[in-house]
């Protein structure tokens, strides 16, 4: 049965221990405090009717109810060192859990991800191409996974852009270019790339390349050197490079 993914707007800002209810909705508390402003604008009651509304009529909705902040509890604000931007999540069963590009362990890596991993393997040798597409790991480590769009309908890509979550994921972005120093934003794609307007690159490293999807990773992803330059970043700042073997 699909969760109920939302009671109250309220609900949504909602702190407690982790529970098997996949009906809590949680947000990491220093996120909560910089978006506390979100919760309370009209755009957020709106997106908030829409999701009640789609789960009123039946739609199925991914990622899990549960899941849906996933990206922002497993990387705090105050702990985030790089941002890697995605556009929605994935829209097959079990494929999605929260951070964008990552997908449950069993499921098949899709295309964007698996030359995500043939970049790695051409930036780091010894990268051993993963079994899986759980990346986690990365957000464990101070890495935030965000798409724009936090939902999506079954089998139905985009389904769930212009109603909001952008509003909000910008915020986040706005959040993370506002609080931090020196952090690294990987911007790959068209979409991701019109982020750069909400960053400033004189306090932050931006980097820009294709999609890494098979229609576009040839133009421009394969030979980017993020991976590697990320890291040299972060070092050269005294951060802890990202260990990006999952």
């Amino acid at each position: 049965m699909q969760p109920n993914l939302f009671s109250s707007p309220e609900e949504l800002t909602k702190i407690n221990e982790r529970k098997k209810n996949t009906n809590s909705i949680e947000l990491d508390p220093s996120w909560k405090s910089a978006l506390r402003a979100e919760f309370e604008k009209p755009y957020f009651s709106e997106l908030h009717e829409f999701l009640k509304s789609e789960q009123k009529s039946g739609h199925e909705i991914f990622p899990p109810g549960d899941q849906i902040f996933a990206a922002f509890d497993r990387c705090p604000l105050e702990k985030t060192k790089v941002v890697i931007l995605g556009q929605d999540p994935y829209h097959g069963l079990g494929q999605c859990h929260g951070p964008c590009f990552s997908v449950n362990p069993g499921v098949k890596i899709p295309p964007s991800l698996r030359n995500i991993f043939k970049e790695l393997k051409l930036e780091f040798p010894n990268f051993e191409i993963p079994k899986n597409g759980d990346l986690r790991s990365w957000c464990d480590q101070g890495v935030l996974m965000l798409n724009a769009t936090l939902t999506v309908r079954a089998h139905e890509p985009m389904s769930h852009a212009g109603n909001g979550w952008e509003n909000f994921t910008d915020a986040a972005i706005r959040a993370v270019d506002e609080n931090l120093e020196n952090v690294v934003f990987l911007l790959w794609g068209r979409h991701a790339r019109a982020k750069k307007e909400l960053i400033d690159s004189q306090r932050h490293c931006v980097l820009e390349a294709a999609h890494p999807s098979p229609f576009s990773a040839n133009n421009g992803f394969f030979g980017c050197g993020h991976f590697l330059k990320t890291n040299e970043f972060l070092k050269k700042f005294g951060k802890t490079p990202i260990d990006w073997q999952t």
